[in-house]
């Protein structure tokens, strides 16, 4: 609330808010959003210009043009609105993270005007609400939804379905599937579904929210949710402050190698992964029933070797516990203050910068009701559960081999190691990030 105007704390949100993988390298300024070295130059400084910081890798864009074009939402009859922006963002060496421009649709033109950190004060402001306000759509939508519990859900059908409880694969993901049948079908019908929550107060709830689905699902690979080569092709490796990146890897690596070591175990060699008939119908089941509409998906439907077993199973275990921690946990935090990241907008982008009033903001956010929808239910989603079992404690011991309990007990150990660093690397931080903290991230998808 005290610091959701400030231009860092609006580019931090990019790298460590609920969204944290939207953001990716700007190796040229796009074509639709002109951006000229003179309209930025007084947020880059005297020293340095757009072409030379673009050229050092410090320039970054979020671009939100999968909204473009989907309907917004009617709530108790009222019209809300949406927009597709694109924000350019600086690395700067000194302020953060913090934005440079932005342009409130795909299409540039007198009705789609660049807004700057040197425009009046409050089209600024508005500028980005609207940038945030895109933000919720998608995170919520798209990066929490659909890019872990519904995913989730194709890999908790196809273990059910084609693996029996005594196979290794099965004791093994077992424990990361919990609950998450169950927690799919109360969020289609209370928050997905035509009078659920979304559609009471979100701009994309109702039909919107389908097609946003839609649209990003097409496009989902298997390589992106593989956190070194998603952190690679996004461009993002060299940025200052990513705590989500350093957090996700340390989970990653250790994740791999507790499945490295589970698969090494009962594996031994590529051809048995490749003559396991249960194995194989499970990824079939996977490939050409939960992602057959896919065309790039990029995971083939027979496992030939022991490292894609074991990098399939570790993007499983990854996503169901560190990823969905890393959208989920922190909605409260970020979604409380309603201004910071605003459910819907009652209003049209603004198309004339000298003409935003602190009354067109406030009739553009969420009213009262929408306000209280949005709070409660941010709470509900991410406060700690009551049954909650934290990564790596297995209450049901499905294992009873002494080689893997000695895995266990080696994750766990690793585990505790990566808290520590973690804590001790938030020693002194103003604004912490504790959402990838083993202790603080659940086996499973269960909320």
């Amino acid at each position: 609330m005290n610091h959701w105007t400030e231009d860092w704390f609006f580019g931090y949100q990019f790298l460590n808010g609920p969204n944290p993988r939207f953001i990716r390298r700007c190796s040229e300024v796009p074509a639709n959003f002109p951006v000229t070295a003179d309209m930025v130059q007084s947020t880059l400084g005297e020293h340095t210009s757009l072409d030379q910081e673009i050229k050092a890798g410090n320039i970054y864009q979020v671009d939100y043009a999968i909204l473009d074009g989907i309907p917004p939402n009617v709530i108790e009859g009222v019209k809300q609105y949406l927009a597709a922006p694109l924000c350019l963002l600086y690395d700067h060496p000194e302020r953060g993270f913090i934005p440079l421009a932005i342009q409130l649709g795909q299409t540039s033109g007198v009705d789609t005007p660049i807004f700057l950190p040197s425009d009046p004060p409050l089209a600024w402001l508005l500028a980005k609400i609207w940038v945030r306000h895109a933000e919720f759509q998608v995170f919520q939508v798209l990066s929490h939804l659909l890019r872990t519990h519904l995913l989730i859900e194709v890999f908790c059908i196809a273990t059910h379905r084609q693996v029996p409880a005594v196979h290794p694969i099965y004791k093994l993901l077992s424990p990361h599937l919990r609950y998450t049948l169950e927690i799919n079908a109360r969020g289609r019908i209370q928050l997905m579904s035509s009078d659920g929550v979304m559609a009471k107060v979100a701009s994309t709830g109702g039909e919107g929210l389908m097609i946003l689905a839609q649209r990003e699902y097409k496009f989902l690979t298997y390589r992106s949710l593989q956190p070194k080569l998603d952190f690679h092709d996004r461009g993002v490796t060299k940025l200052k402050g990513y705590h989500y990146m350093e957090d996700s890897m340390m989970m990653w690596d250790a994740i791999h190698r507790f499945v490295s070591g589970v698969v090494s175990l009962y594996y031994a060699s590529d051809a048995e992964v490749l003559h396991d008939s249960e194995l194989q119908a499970w990824v079939q089941d996977i490939t050409q029933e939960g992602y057959e509409h896919i065309p790039k998906f990029g995971l083939s439907s027979e496992l030939t070797s022991r490292e894609e077993l074991i990098t399939l199973l570790s993007v499983v275990i990854f996503t169901a516990s560190a990823q969905h921690a890393a959208t989920n946990n922190g909605q409260f935090d970020w979604c409380a203050w309603v201004p910071n990241t605003p459910c819907t907008m009652r209003c049209p982008p603004p198309i004339d910068k000298d003409a935003v009033t602190m009354e067109m903001i406030m009739n553009s956010l969420p009213d009262m009701s929408q306000t209280c929808f949005e709070m409660a239910f941010a709470w509900h989603l991410s406060r700690p559960q009551p049954d909650a079992i934290p990564i790596g404690q297995y209450v049901e011991e499905h294992f009873t081999e002494p080689q893997a309990q000695e895995l266990i007990k080696s994750f766990q150990q690793e585990l505790h190691d990566i808290e520590k660093k973690i804590m001790k690397k938030n020693e002194g931080l103003e604004l912490q990030y504790l959402y990838l903290c083993p202790s603080r991230i659940e086996n499973s998808i269960t909320i």
